[in-house]
């Protein structure tokens, strides 16, 4: 491997692949079930498989493959991985049903008045654990393939 994918480039090219992967991933599935192209999914959270999950997964096995299992580098890059992984099935999800309830009582309450408030907050924000983990087998998936095969 050249010196310059050991300076952090692999770890960088690994996580951006990872993202827009999953990115992709989710759009093909909007496809494959409504029929419409859309390219906002590109910049969307929430959906399967986790993009956030994807990126840091990726960083952190990137990390690993490169500077070692055993590095101070490596521990740091777990570190952000488990707080994010633990925030999107966590803290980020409890907002998703909490915006799905406040929607639908806004719904309620302004029906008689549909010009009041037609502004509805964002439900998908968060991710099942089956979305988070599909998130990182793909990330981890795209850094061996990158470290070992693309990179080499």
């Amino acid at each position: 491997m050249s010196n310059i994918l050991n300076t952090g480039t692999e770890v960088i090219i690994s996580m951006i692949a990872s993202n827009l992967l999953a990115q992709f991933i989710k759009m093909v599935r909007y496809y494959a079930k409504t029929k419409k192209f859309s390219l906002k999914l590109i910049f969307a959270s929430g959906g399967m498989p986790s993009s956030h999950t994807s990126t840091v997964v990726a960083m952190a096995c990137s990390v690993g493959l490169v500077e070692g299992f055993n590095s101070t580098f490596f521990a740091i890059a777990l570190c952000v991985m488990l707080i994010v992984m633990y925030d999107a099935t966590g803290v980020r999800r409890a907002a998703s049903h909490q915006a799905r309830v406040l929607n639908d009582i806004l719904e309620e309450l302004f029906s008689e008045h549909p010009t009041l408030s037609t502004q509805k907050l964002k439900e998908f924000l968060g991710h099942t654990p089956l979305e988070v983990l599909a998130g990182a087998i793909l990330a981890v998936g795209v850094s061996l393939a990158f470290h070992y095969y693309l990179l080499a």
